[in-house]
């Protein structure tokens, strides 16, 4: 078991070597100097000063110097919420993201398993029955006839459910048939009490556990696709929301082959090893600044796409189903209060109106009368509240860990779910900004998309790829395209304790910048989508160059 401790953070020494980076125009996110046009760095990755250019290079004229020509500077990029492991798997496993029918699906299967080796498992994510025809949810049935002995395991794109073959549900030791079912989730079965293969939440447990564990290669490989991804997109940040200690130890490795492009600030995947580790030996930071744990991961209940998001009247277009809780609220209150004495932040994933509920209220027993600023406990993706909880989150300092994408690619059956009157507190941006609550934004890849891009064109403009619908859906909670790059820049900092380093470019934080061909705060956000960016510097160095 690796050691955690608090390494204490401290500028490097001023190196004798600066480089001097000059662009048409740099954004700093500094309220103090908000735009400049040169900036110096050191060769330990500290801003040293920002201005104009004649000014920089007059004051460092032995300085190396960088010019980006006609192109903007911003802050590197964070997402507040990602799964970087997950990411990395997308890649190793059968991609079915965009599937537009079971047969699409098949056919995407049967591809990948020709390199599979006789009895490995197909694992694969990204299926969405809302996008077929049928909208239903699949069954093993329909994967039997062209797997019949191989397991077949799929998790839905938002990894709130997933889809198995009768082989793989063979592997599990207990009886799947019957009308039992496992706390916190659901497995869906038939008129005689057999189980169809669709098994959402924690019902998914049954199946995961009887497969092969993940070896520490693949582990390691993983997170390396998932980070090299995440830098060729502009991002210099992840908050990966859900981290087990075996995975924290091969992020550690990583850390010290200094084969980490980005920093990632690790959360505990939930009461386990990694929490515990936490509470024993204190918060976590790797000496080399790129990695760090802090924080805990709960669920508070499933997703809205599969019907397990918890809701306080039952689902409109499901009148028998109320979603499910994943923590009863006494194991919530007690794992809370357990991180608070720890020291530890809290992010809770919360979707239902109940399930956000929940959570502020498990929050506000376990902050009491004390400086709940301080804290920074965060609900992840605060995606439906009701209009009597949108206030509570501001006064007890709680974050809004929000993804933009979920919107636009829930709004063609959201109001489904919930109805028009609920609708009018989902994906509630701007309601909960103008409330004082702080937005830190990301995306959840692979749920959705890692390209930030589209977080702020979804952010800006609540539509589609293709402008629809016009004017965007439920348009009054759009945001700026200044306040989606500062959810994505200095309020995910701030959502990672980390506004003092980076998230804003200010003399002594950390040379962490993007390089944009065009200036996202002059175009029309219909033009985020196809932002180009053309570098990715982390510590002041390039991860990530565009080859074209």
């Amino acid at each position: 078991m690796i050691a955690l401790s608090i390494v204490a953070a401290s500028m490097p020494v001023q190196a004798a070597k600066v480089t001097v980076l000059t662009a048409s125009r740099i954004h700093t996110m500094d309220t103090a100097r908000p735009r400049a046009q040169a900036m110096a760095f050191d060769d330990g990755g500290a801003i040293l000063a920002l201005g104009e250019t004649a000014a920089l290079l007059k004051q460092y004229p032995k300085a190396t110097r960088i010019d980006v020509g006609n192109a903007t500077v911003a802050p590197g990029l964070i997402d507040a919420h990602g799964h970087v492991a997950g990411l990395g798997l997308a890649r190793l496993r059968a991609d079915l993201v965009d599937t537009r029918s079971k047969a699409d699906v098949l056919q995407r299967l049967r591809d990948f398993a020709r390199d599979l080796p006789p009895g490995a498992w197909l694992l694969g994510r990204g299926w969405d029955q809302n996008d077929w025809p049928e909208k239903h949810f699949p069954t093993a049935a329909d994967l039997d006839a062209a797997f019949p002995d191989r397991p077949v395991w799929l998790s839905r794109v938002d990894g709130h459910a997933a889809w198995g073959n009768t082989a793989a549900m063979r592997i599990v030791k207990r009886d799947l048939r019957g009308d039992w079912q496992p706390d916190g989730g659901q497995i869906l079965r038939d008129a005689q009490g057999a189980p169809t293969g669709l098994f959402i939440d924690a019902a998914m447990d049954l199946v995961e556990s009887a497969m092969p564990a993940m070896d520490a290669t693949t582990t390691e490989r993983a997170l390396v696709l998932g980070m090299q991804s995440a830098v060729e997109h502009g991002l210099t940040g992840v908050h990966d929301a859900g981290v087990s200690l075996t995975q924290l130890q091969a992020y550690q490795r990583l850390a010290d082959r200094k084969a980490m492009p980005l920093r990632v600030y690790a959360m505990a995947d939930g009461d386990g090893a990694a929490l515990d580790a936490l509470c024993r030996n204190g918060l976590y930071r790797h000496a080399g600044g790129r990695l760090e744990m802090r924080a805990l991961k709960l669920f508070a209940d499933g997703a809205l796409g599969s019907r397990g998001a918890a809701m306080l009247e039952p689902y409109s277009d499901d009148h028998a189903n109320s979603g499910l809780l994943l923590m009863k609220p006494e194991e919530l209150d007690r794992v809370t209060t357990k991180a608070r004495d720890c020291g530890v932040q809290v992010a809770t994933h919360a979707i239902g109106d109940r399930g956000n509920r929940e959570v502020l209220d498990a929050y506000a027993k376990a902050l009491g009368s004390t400086q709940p600023a301080e804290y920074r406990w965060r609900i992840e993706h605060a995606q439906i509240l009701s209009p009597t909880d949108l206030p509570r989150l501001a006064p007890l300092g709680v974050i809004a860990s929000m993804q933009p994408t979920h919107a636009t690619s829930d709004m063609p059956w959201a109001e489904d779910r919930v109805g028009p009157a609920r609708i009018v507190g989902a994906y509630a941006w701007r309601q909960l900004r103008d409330s004082g609550t702080r937005l830190a934004l990301g995306s959840d890849f692979p749920v959705e998309s890692v390209d930030p891009r589209l977080g702020l064109y979804a952010a800006t403009t609540r539509a589609d790829g293709d402008g629809l619908p016009v004017g965007g859906w439920h348009p009054e909670d759009k945001l700026t395209a200044f306040e989606a790059l500062r959810g994505f820049t200095l309020d995910a900092a701030y959502a990672g304790f980390a506004e003092a380093r980076v998230g804003s470019l200010v003399p002594g934080k950390r040379a962490d910048f993007i390089v944009l061909k065009q200036d996202p705060l002059a175009i029309p956000p219909a033009g985020l989508r196809t932002l180009d960016v053309q570098a990715t510097y982390v510590d002041g160095r390039p991860v990530y160059q565009a080859t074209r």
